[in-house]
């Protein structure tokens, strides 16, 4: 047999090409169930797949969303993605990713690609190097929602962590175990919401035990520089910390390097505490405690958010928090 037609299936189950046009585009709530079982069974016995461009011309809609994140092999991102395949797959969807290495060239070109091949919405975890692009794409009425990192609050869909609170309790946790200087390692944060509010955590904390607070509770780390100086020489120094609180998986890892290569051990000599789980953190040499995000949650909302937005229903919310969760394993312990 020859390439399977619509009309084939429709002779085969005995019904109609309208009453297979309605069952391949969702149409069947009112369908008889033994009308649909023969169908299912049609399509499985022809080995029929529809044509997505037919269905895209009468319907408008090509099944197929992108994702672009900036590191596909990430942990968080690799289960972010894994949310919105298991939430697009039980809706019918296909998925596209493009991974962009962190640059924004890349994004931009990625972003037109996607547009090109007509996919009917874009979930990004934007560089914020593009948002010309994304305001353009928005002002088109195109669906786009992002995640992950929240640049200065706008008119935009965003799914993230509960970063404020979690770095609120992040903080109380190793206040309550009795460190008073605890040392926060972030990226810059200016410009960056989403990395301010873990500051704003940080800081509250701090205020609500009247813990003084200032520039020096601060170190900075960059993908490009590392840190700007070394963790290891500030325990050295007049203004030791007791612990430090990093705000970013890669961190927390040149952080354990840094210190082993300098013979300081956690949690004997400083405490650590690290934002987002580490793979097999807990068969590490000494397991690290960390606030755990909720990547697949995100992944799904993000999904969720993009479907109403393609099908015009107006989401709930503009801003979607995902709780997360912190678990306390070895690398604190008490002053």
């Amino acid at each position: 047999m020859g390439k399977v037609r619509i009309i084939d299936v429709a002779n085969h189950a005995g019904v109609s090409k309208s009453t297979i046009s309605q069952y391949l585009n969702g149409r069947y709530k009112h369908m008889a169930e033994s009308t649909r079982e023969r169908i299912k069974l049609a399509i499985s016995e022809l080995d029929y797949v529809p044509n997505p461009i037919a269905r895209s011309l009468k319907t408008d809609k090509t099944k197929t969303i992108g994702v672009v994140v900036r590191d596909v092999a990430g942990f968080h991102s690799s289960q972010v993605i894994r949310g919105v395949d298991d939430y697009c797959k039980k809706h019918g969807y296909n998925v596209v990713i493009y991974n962009t290495d962190f640059a924004p060239e890349s994004e931009a070109q990625s972003l037109k690609s996607l547009k090109e091949m007509c996919v009917d919405g874009i979930i990004i975890a934007s560089s914020g190097k593009n948002p010309d692009l994304l305001d353009q794409y928005r002002q088109q009425g195109f669906p786009l929602v992002e995640f992950q990192i929240e640049y200065q609050p706008s008119d935009k869909y965003v799914v993230v962590s509960d970063y404020e609170k979690a770095a609120f309790d992040a903080t109380e946790y190793l206040i309550e175990l009795g460190h008073k200087n605890i040392c926060l390692i972030t990226q810059t944060f200016e410009g960056i919401q989403s990395r301010q509010e873990r500051i704003q955590g940080f800081q509250r904390a701090l205020d609500k035990h009247a813990i003084k607070h200032d520039q020096s509770n601060i170190l900075f780390w960059s993908r490009k520089d590392g840190f700007e100086s070394s963790p290891s020489a500030l325990l050295r120094s007049a203004q030791a910390p007791s612990a430090f609180f990093t705000q970013h998986l890669a961190i927390t890892t040149e952080l354990l390097k840094d210190l082993e290569s300098n013979k300081v051990t956690v949690p004997n000599d400083v405490s650590l505490l690290g934002f987002d789980e580490l793979p097999m953190a807990e068969f590490l040499k000494v397991p690290v405690t960390v606030i755990k995000q909720d990547p697949h949650r995100i992944g799904v909302e993000s999904a969720k958010t993009l479907m109403a937005l393609i099908n015009n229903k107006k989401p709930r919310t503009k801003k979607i928090i995902v709780p997360c969760k912190l678990i306390a394993r070895q690398s604190c312990q008490t002053r």
